[in-house]
């Protein structure tokens, strides 16, 4: 593999296990722009490295990914309104479709949160591996937006469609054990053990057949996720609607200022 630095991205290749962490602890690795367009360019050598069998992604400190971070000048259009389109189409979403198409397996080590893209970004992967910390979180319902990142999908497929009704109408936060019930975490073991038993994971997948993995996941993805290009682009246009919405507004009104939420459907 080439040498690879990046500002928000690590990369480290060892005994045929590319290891990429999301590297902005102090924002529990919220994802700008930049992010994005690093981990598409290290998703993107992982795939042509014929050193590298297996693909893990995790994040630095406390949490894998706490979603989108709203604050970045690229999701605000110069009106100051805000234009999540072009990020989500151009960045955010090609993302998922990487990790799903790279003919590889891909492990997730969920340390902390998944929330928001960070947790579609976790459903995206062939194998989930959780600490017993970890929880998994779809917000948007909160403040008025919507499902983005492939979630409509990925849900559906992991969990069916009454769970992920439960994730992304009521919002509501699922631990680590839940996870693994629902089917959206493959393993949970302890916070300490966590590399460890990826570490473990992914060198007997290291060790196997590229072409066995590569045919597996093609066939898995006709089956589960035949539209998923087709439905992130429906969720695009769903969130820009929604996010130049008065209740957008709103939710994040009282969001900051800690009160409950008046939507009025506007």
């Amino acid at each position: 593999m080439l040498e690879l630095e990046f500002e928000t991205v690590e990369v480290d290749l060892r005994e045929r296990v590319a290891w990429i962490t999301l590297n902005r602890p102090e924002s529990l690795n919220a994802f700008t722009p930049q992010m994005g367009r690093e981990l598409g360019v290290a998703i993107d050598h992982v795939a042509a490295d014929r050193a590298a069998r297996v693909l893990v992604l995790t994040g630095a400190g406390r949490g894998f990914s706490s979603g989108a971070d709203l604050k970045q000048e690229a999701f605000w259009g110069a009106d100051g309104k805000p234009d999540l389109l072009p990020v989500l189409r151009d960045v955010f979403h090609p993302l998922i479709m990487r990790l799903r198409t790279i003919e590889k397996p891909v492990i997730a080590a969920v340390n902390g949160g998944a929330v928001g893209f960070g947790c579609s970004l976790a459903l995206a992967a062939d194998l989930v591996v959780a600490q017993r910390s970890a929880y998994f979180l779809l917000a948007f319902a909160n403040v008025g937006l919507t499902l983005d990142g492939g979630s409509s999908a990925l849900l559906v497929g992991r969990a069916g469609h009454g769970r992920a009704s439960e994730m992304g109408l009521l919002a509501r936060r699922i631990d680590a054990e839940q996870a693994l019930a629902w089917g959206l975490a493959n393993e949970v073991v302890p916070d300490t053990d966590l590399r460890a038993a990826v570490g473990e994971l992914a060198a007997g997948l290291a060790a196997g057949a590229p072409g066995s993995y590569a045919a597996t996941k093609y066939a898995l993805n006709r089956a589960a996720y035949p539209h998923l290009a087709e439905q992130l682009d429906l969720e695009a246009g769903q969130q820009q609607e929604r996010a130049s919405s008065g209740d957008f507004i709103e939710g994040v009104r009282a969001f900051l200022e800690k009160r409950p939420a008046q939507f009025t459907g506007k």
